[in-house]
């Protein structure tokens, strides 16, 4: 059977119970689905939701806690409208960069954009790396998601070094594409940066930049901006790394179902190499992965959509390339 076929039941039709003699919908007995692509900044969290929610009809929620905020789309590096393809994204820009976007305030938000998505029959993609959002949403006092949700977990991991040379170059493009201009209008005269937007890897590392600009010579503007530069890849580093520590704790201590996806082999390449790779190793493992989840996918399915295709019988190969 091919998932194509399958792409708007998420759902199971309704069914009688003799007992009452009335239908009863699937959605009051059987849990929702919800899908979490998770990872360290830099992985490809965003790529992979949007290839996967073109796989299956999809929106998608952001749980990068700085990306939720309005503003600095360079410094966070948001996803552009261009590069959602027309996906719905909810929770990314959305709050006003001057407050503060709790957890709980998370939780909240997050749940009743689950519940507007599952009611358009669409299944829920939350992607980010603030894995104490995610923590919080599922690992709730009241248990109250895992009562009502089944999800299921991609974690799209990287090779540590590998990782940091590409953050590094990322904080270079970020320079190229106007970064220090769009930074500008959130220095803090009081160096307060623990509210809000400012919270962001790049704001605190350029005040000592925008304090001394407007009286240091060039040469010193010049060593200011590559002191600023150098700390915000070596912050952001630092960033991928509490990040990864905390999947591997939910994983590890709290017992998460996490699928691990490398998608290393990916960073070693560029243009067109780098896309083939990206959907062999990443894109088409993780769309296995979901298919199973969502319709207990047996080896005989074919994903088809959003460019690329799984072959019927192939799940052991690709599969191969996930470690559970």
């Amino acid at each position: 059977m091919s998932i194509s076929m399958l792409m708007c039941r998420l759902r199971q039709p309704l069914i009688n119970v003799p007992c009452s003699g009335k239908k009863l919908s699937m959605r009051q007995i059987q849990k929702e689905k919800v899908v979490l692509v998770m990872g360290a900044t830099g992985t490809g969290k965003s790529k992979l939701s949007i290839d996967l929610a073109t796989c299956f009809p999809s929106e998608i929620i952001n749980s990068d806690k700085i990306q939720i905020y309005d503003g600095l789309d360079i410094v966070t590096n948001k996803i552009s409208k261009e590069e959602q393809r027309g996906i719905p994204h909810h929770l990314l820009g959305t709050q006003n960069p001057n407050t503060d976007f709790t957890a709980g305030d998370f939780s909240d938000c997050s749940t009743a954009a689950i519940d507007a998505i599952t009611s358009r029959d669409h299944l829920p993609i939350i992607a980010g790396g603030s894995n104490s959002y995610l923590e919080a949403l599922i690992d709730d006092d009241d248990y109250k998601f895992r009562s009502r949700y089944d999800f299921c977990c991609l974690w799209v991991d990287v090779a540590m070094p590998v990782l940091d040379s590409y953050v590094a170059a990322r904080v270079d493009q970020m320079l190229r594409s106007g970064m220090v201009e769009e930074l500008r209008p959130f220095f803090n005269a009081n160096g307060d940066y623990s509210r809000g937007i400012r919270r962001a890897i790049g704001v605190p590392e350029f005040d000592e930049y925008f304090r001394r600009e407007g009286f240091a010579d060039e040469e010193t503007r010049k060593l200011l901006l590559e002191r600023a530069v150098r700390e915000m890849k070596v912050n952001t580093c630092k960033l991928a790394r509490r990040q990864l520590g905390k999947i591997q704790r939910l994983r590890n201590v709290k017992r998460w179902e996490i699928h691990r996806v490398d998608a290393t082999p990916v960073f070693w390449k560029r243009g067109e190499e780098a896309d083939e790779a990206w959907r062999k190793v990443v894109a088409e493992p993780s769309a296995m992965i979901v298919a199973q989840f969502l319709y207990k996918a047996k080896s005989d399915v074919n994903v088809v959509s959003g460019g690329f295709r799984v072959p019927a019988g192939s799940t052991e190969s690709v599969m191969a390339a996930a470690t559970c």
